[in-house]
């Protein structure tokens, strides 16, 4: 079966949406969008565990052309994000566009029609002259190759790959990880467990959330006076924007507020101090994600749960074997171990010009592209929230509607006569991530005394976008033909 269309998007959640609303706003009719799940929501669909919220306020994190006056709450919960995706899918009219279980097995592109074949499940073919990549740097779940894990009898499984089905009440359960997504779920299986052993390698560092819900008549205000929730949006980015000096810049004494904010936070929940010891970050704020939580820290004071400092060394057939040589008796163990973001599992998949993957292209050179999306030697592929265009500060939608403008702009310019093929110089690229890395060699994330999941296996920040967001937006403002190859 082959499909030919003139866009084929893979991935159905933030970017993918937000890309085919704006094909449709173009006029283009012919294009597809494939997604490996069974529903559409990427991140917020795989993301389901208990407490998944977001931890960027409600009105920034949801697209400016789609304005929602009804969130229920300043910070969403996971559900109530995944029902504004689909009243997106609505609002556009974007569903018949949608095709769920095909996930891409490969994209190659053939030099000789100037098309993307694109190989998916079930042997379906799909053609394409442009291919963009929408399935960003949050999707392949990490989970260690820990020694005996193999062997262990009880049940395992990741966060993003919640069981639902199965009853933790009365469980004796090791949590690997104490990040973003561990902070969240923690203190909603703490209060139902028999034991939990949180394995933790550095603490984070958590500030206070101050989640609220929505009142009727804000709401109604939205509703009837847009105006006013995007300047809701607009003092939030700002304030978010500020924290860019925590991160890059020798903001020291930003960073030094923060700190005492995290420490002040954690004094006021963890009255045992020998337990709130154990709880304080050596390394300095933002090496790390930062992280908002109410109530994290207080679900560690329970009697049922033990931080544990030593990290995982191994598994048996019903016990975690930590670092320091104690093995803990348990029957679940829950994965918060993030994802493979710095060096990105769907690049194995993507086959450019000459046959090269580009896995193994990033493999030998190191995990780059340019402006976030368009790769040397891959042409007519845009990648969104590709390396270096994920953040660490500001909402991550912003940086996608940067991407939507970049790609369309670039779709406008191959519409043009004679215009077929567009491939980012290597010499553009090189320059670009030059740049880029000089700036981030003197971030938090690089010299802040931590080791996280922005760094590739080089120590190399290939995740995130080190500078202004608003200079972002800038740079991808419009495709400039003259930093690309351009051919009929």
């Amino acid at each position: 079966m082959s499909n030919e269309h003139s866009v084929v998007i893979v991935g159905a959640g933030f970017s993918g949406i937000g890309m085919a609303a704006r094909l449709r706003a173009m006029g283009v009719e012919d294009f597809v969008v494939l997604d490996r799940g069974n529903d559409l929501g990427g991140t917020w669909r795989d993301n389901s565990y208990p407490g998944a919220s977001c931890d960027v306020p409600s009105n920034l994190y949801s697209f400016s052309f789609a304005l929602n006056p009804e969130w229920s709450r300043a910070f969403s919960s996971q559900s109530e994000i995944w029902d504004y995706m689909r009243g997106c899918v609505d609002r556009f009219d974007v569903g018949a566009f949608l095709r769920f279980g095909r996930a891409v097995e490969e994209a190659r592109w053939d030099d000789a029609s100037a098309r993307w074949v694109i190989r998916a499940t079930g042997g379906e073919e799909y053609t394409a002259p442009v291919l963009v990549w929408a399935t960003g740097s949050l999707s392949e779940p990490s989970i260690p190759d820990f020694p005996g894990l193999d062997a262990f009898r009880g049940k395992v499984f990741h966060s993003a790959r919640w069981e639902h089905g199965f009853d933790l009440t009365g469980k004796r359960v090791c949590v690997v990880g104490t990040g973003a997504s561990a902070v969240q779920f923690v203190p909603q299986i703490a209060p139902v467990v028999e034991h939990l052993y949180l394995h933790q390698r550095t603490p984070p560092f958590v500030v206070p959330r101050r989640d609220r819900a929505v009142s009727g008549l804000r709401k109604l205000a939205y509703r009837r006076a847009p105006w006013l929730q995007r300047l809701s949006r607009l003092r939030i980015y700002a304030m978010f924007e500020a924290l860019l000096s925590v991160f890059v810049g020798g903001g020291e004494r930003r960073k030094a507020a923060v700190r005492k904010t995290a420490l002040d936070h954690l004094a006021r929940q963890v009255p045992d101090e020998a337990l709130r010891e154990r709880l304080v970050p050596h390394y300095e704020p933002g090496c790390k994600r930062l992280l908002l939580s109410d109530d994290y820290s207080p679900s560690l004071t329970r009697p049922n749960v033990e931080v544990v400092e030593s990290p995982v060394a191994s598994f048996t057939a019903h016990e975690v074997v930590g670092q320091d040589g104690i093995a803990r008796p348990v029957d679940v163990v829950i994965m918060g171990t993030g994802f493979e973001a710095a060096e990105p599992p769907y690049a194995e998949h993507i086959v450019g010009r000459d046959g090269v993957r580009l896995a193994e292209l990033w493999k030998a050179n190191g995990v780059e592209a340019y402006a976030g999306s368009t790769v040397a030697g891959f042409p007519n592929l845009f990648l969104m929230i590709g390396p270096n265009s994920t953040l660490a500060h500001n909402s991550m939608i912003y940086m996608i509607e940067s991407h939507i403008n970049y790609i369309a702009s670039a779709l406008s310019f191959l519409q043009r006569p004679g215009v077929r093929v567009v491939e980012v110089k290597p010499a553009v690229q090189r320059r670009y991530n030059e740049r880029l890395q000089a700036r981030l060699a003197h971030s938090v994330w690089v010299d802040g005394g931590c080791a996280s999941w922005y760094l590739d296996h080089r120590g190399r920040n290939t995740t995130l976008w080190p500078d202004h967001t608003w200079k972002f937006r800038r740079l991808t403002r419009r495709f400039h033909p003259g930093e690309y190859t351009v051919r009929a």
